[in-house]
């Protein structure tokens, strides 16, 4: 095995997805019930067009 992998994250997809994931995470442990399809959507930050489809709020 290799003594100097360097097994830090370095992908910021991945990073971005994670943050995403903990995001989800500490709303749904917030709410006292299901989140509605809005509420995930604010979480994650999309907006519906009305027509069911949804796009990106905010671009970092």
């Amino acid at each position: 095995m290799r003594q100097n992998l360097d097994l830090r994250v370095h992908d910021r997809v991945a990073l971005d997805e994670i943050e995403l994931y903990a995001e989800m995470l500490s709303a749904v442990a917030a709410a006292e019930r299901p989140l509605t399809v809005a509420e995930i959507d604010m979480v994650l930050g999309v907006r519906s067009d009305g027509a069911g489809r949804r796009e990106l709020t905010q671009i970092d």
